[in-house]
């Protein structure tokens, strides 16, 4: 390995990890967990209800945690959970949680918005194209373990 590719992927680590100490740092400002804040912001992004399978899929945690997560925002009256298809089941906002979604989770994806807003598109284009390559690139490394 390439003295280059190590620090490349030290750089690439670093960052990510960066980025995700600013999302539980909104998490923490908001004053909601990391694992809600991933749960209320997936349904949110699906205009107030999704799949639990697409919650899984997008969260990047564990099932438990979001089911957990999920557990104590049905408690709260912020969400429940509702028959989808078959027996898959979707996520729904309730009033309650639209408007709470609002004062956490809407503020996170403006402020995300407003730091893309600095960039230019092909930016925007040029980033997400490397970040899926290296994504399934990487995927594919690891499959190889």
């Amino acid at each position: 390995m390439k003295n280059s590719q190590i620090k490349a992927i030290h750089q690439i680590n670093y960052l990510n990890s960066e980025l995700d100490g600013l999302y539980h740092k909104a998490s923490l400002k908001l004053g909601i967990s990391d694992s809600v804040s991933i749960v209320l912001y997936t349904v949110y992004n699906e205009n107030n209800e999704c799949p639990l399978s697409d919650i899984y899929k997008k969260a990047g945690i564990s099932k438990q945690t979001v089911n957990s997560a999920i557990r104590g925002l049905e408690k709260d009256g912020i969400v429940y959970l509702e028959q989808y298809t078959g027996r898959a089941k979707k996520v729904v906002l309730t009033d309650k949680g639209k408007a709470f979604a609002g004062k956490t989770v809407a503020k996170l994806l403006e402020a995300e918005a407003q730091a893309l807003g600095t960039w230019t598109e092909n930016e925007i284009g040029a980033y997400i194209q490397l970040m899926e390559k290296y994504t399934e690139d990487l995927r594919q490394q690891i499959l190889k373990l």
